[in-house]
């Protein structure tokens, strides 16, 4: 007869999925700024970046954050980048491309 606990594992194993295209899905952004004409766009992509993000703006701004609908002037999104990081956050610098309608 088999126990239970053998089927049981007594450690957990990170799994590295490589997809065909041989990116390695372990790396992932807690917080997205994406630059903007009028600011930089601040979008959480995770949770700690959420939760990251509520340490550094009142209650009534929350769900607007999470949303990705929060804008700030850019020298501050980089000094908020940079502050992110520091504290062990994935943040991802994204320059939007502008794209100029033809005359």
């Amino acid at each position: 007869m088999i126990q239970k606990g053998c089927f049981v594992s007594l450690g957990t194993k990170g799994i590295i999925a490589i997809p065909p295209n041989g990116y390695n899905l372990r790396f992932h952004m807690d917080i997205s700024l994406s630059n903007k004409r009028n600011g930089t766009q601040i979008k959480p992509t995770s949770i700690h970046g959420i939760l990251w993000l509520q340490t550094h703006f009142e209650s009534d701004h929350w769900e607007s954050i999470s949303n990705g609908q929060v804008i700030v002037p850019t020298q501050d999104a980089e000094m908020l980048g940079e502050d992110a990081q520091n504290a062990g956050l994935n943040v991802n610098f994204i320059n939007s491309l502008i794209q100029i309608d033809k005359i």
